[in-house]
Parts: C-alpha cells; structure tokens; sequence
C-alpha cells in the first residue's frame, strides 16, 4: 500500500491515531527518532487502541535509515509550504508519505533532496498555519488510497 513517515512525532495520541489509520488503511508506518514519547506510553496505546498489533509499525534511527529500507518508493513530503496541493499529485502504490512534527516540521535539510513538485500543501485559510497531524495524515493517505480505487 503507502508508506506513511513520521518525523519526530511528539504527540502520544496523534501517533496512536496514526497507527489506528494505518491498521485500517494497510499503510506501514515508519517513525523517525527521537520519539517525543515512549512507545509503551498509555495515551499512545489508548489511542491505538488495539490496533498496534495489526499496523506495521516500524521505527528507524534517521530518516536516511527509513528512505534506505524503500528503495524504489517515490517520496513525496507534506509540509505547509509546498508548491502543489495533496489532491494534485497522482499516487502509486508502494509512495512514501512524509510528514514533520507537530511543533516543527520537517527540517530543511530533509526537504533540500525533495522536488519542489513532490512538496505537497494542504489548503487551509488564510492565515492558519496547519491542522493536526493524525488529521494531515487521514486526508493525504485517503486521497491516495481512493485513487488507487480503495484497493
């Protein structure tokens, strides 16, 4: 299916809701440390529910450690400033999704390497900044899975 990353999460409940939507969706997860949280962290299981066991989580030293372990996945960044809107990319099976942390981001040293075409926006209203993670995460990772025709 995709390949959904995250970059240094720091919210137990938002990761645990991401696991939840990756278990549902056939998504694999990938977190990148340091982690704002343990694992073993109850908000992050109460979140997950018990959905932890049927999401493939993985966790990775670097990002570099994780985009090693994907050969061949087209990576595409979401982040406030991208040049295009997440509805306008055509997705594949097997891309990667990648998306920063909460407070800040996704680093410019993770983006230098991404075409401008692959940095992805959500639309928003003037003169907000962004939306919850576990919800950028929900609308980007439906738009792809919708159009490979929820298959």
């Amino acid at each position: 299916m995709f390949e959904v990353i995250l970059y240094q999460p720091e919210i137990p409940p938002n990761t645990g809701n991401i696991i939840r939507l990756c278990a549902n969706t056939g998504a694999r997860l990938h977190l990148i440390e340091p982690l704002g949280f343990s694992l073993e962290q109850r908000e992050l299981r109460r979140a997950g529910l018990d959905y932890a066991e049927l999401a493939n989580v993985r966790v990775h030293r670097t990002l570099a450690d994780c985009l090693a372990t994907l050969p061949g996945a087209r990576l595409y960044a979401v982040e406030t400033g991208g040049t295009r809107g997440y509805n306008e990319a055509v997705f594949q099976r097997g891309d990667a999704l990648l998306f920063g942390s909460e407070t800040r981001g996704l680093p410019a040293e993770s983006l230098a390497g991404i075409a401008p075409e692959d940095i992805l926006a959500i639309p928003m209203r003037e003169g907000n900044r962004s939306l919850n993670l576990s919800n950028a995460v929900a609308l980007v990772v439906y738009e792809a899975w919708r159009q490979l025709g929820f298959r």
